[in-house]
């Protein structure tokens, strides 16, 4: 059965998108059947992972609202174990259309579990908010990862994001668990990245992944391209990183995997 990671910060320009394609597409190479989400109506994960979204298509609204089957959206996408279902603009008003519904919190959770056993991980982009859409990731998941920027007013989002999870688990999932925070836009010549690094070390120890990203030109570069960093830049000191969070990740899970470069073959290792 797959595991479910809503991945999730209410702070805009975190590089939460970022973290969803990177590290979807290096545990895609790693030879496992990954999808993402794309639950933000900006679609940023969409385009980034490489799907066009200037046309129409059907989006995970038409799941949320319409109860539409999520397998009858899921795209594939140039890395091979890498699908996507996509976001579109109608999803910018699935809050307000959800409200009278019914088990609204629940309705992603109810899509989703048709097609759980077809995937090693589904990850959730969310919105850069804590409303109703998030809330149905937090429901749907099995843990939540979250990035952060490392500066000062990120720990403030930390400390309401970190509630909101709590909130979802005293009363919609119990189940859900804390996957980990990332660092990311770590700048090693700041005596600020380096603090707020060793705060949230301090508050959440093993949570957060010894890998840290950091800021890159490559990163920024990639999704104008609709390529993962995994594509577009492979040897990049972001894509290093990100390989990185996708290794630990899976040596966390207890799946010992190498992650494999475009053009490899992934391969278990031998431990």
């Amino acid at each position: 059965m797959g595991e479910i990671i809503a991945c999730a910060n209410q702070k805009g320009g975190v590089g939460k998108t970022t973290t969803v394609v990177s590290l979807a597409s290096y545990l895609a190479l790693s030879g496992l059947r990954i999808l993402i989400v794309d639950l933000d109506p900006q679609g940023n994960a969409t385009s980034g992972a490489g799907l066009d979204t200037s046309g129409e298509r059907r989006s995970i609204y038409g799941a949320l609202v319409d109860a539409a089957p999520v397998a009858e959206l899921i795209q594939p996408t140039a890395i091979t174990g890498l699908s996507v279902v996509p976001s579109s603009r109608e999803l910018s008003g699935a809050e307000v259309e959800l409200v009278p519904v019914t088990g609204r919190e629940r309705r992603l959770a109810t899509a989703l579990a048709p097609i759980v056993h077809d995937f090693d991980y589904l990850i959730l982009d969310c919105p850069p908010s804590l409303g109703l859409i998030t809330v149905n990731a937090l429901t749907a998941a099995d843990s939540v990862l979250i990035p952060i920027q490392c500066e000062y007013y990120a720990l403030e989002g930390l400390s309401q994001l970190l509630a909101t999870v709590e909130l979802v688990r005293s009363h919609l999932n119990p189940a859900l668990q804390l996957k980990g925070v990332v660092l990311t836009m770590f700048d090693a010549r700041t005596t600020l990245s380096a603090d707020v690094s060793s705060e949230v070390r301090k508050h959440l120890g093993d949570h957060v992944f010894q890998a840290v990203v950091p800021r890159s030109v490559r990163l920024a570069e990639a999704p104008s391209y609709g390529r993962p960093i995994a594509l577009y830049s492979p040897t990049s000191r972001g894509a290093q990183a990100y390989s990185d969070v996708a290794a630990e990740l899976l040596a966390r899970d207890g799946r010992h995997r190498s992650l494999g470069t475009p053009g490899t073959s992934p391969a278990w290792v031998t431990r």
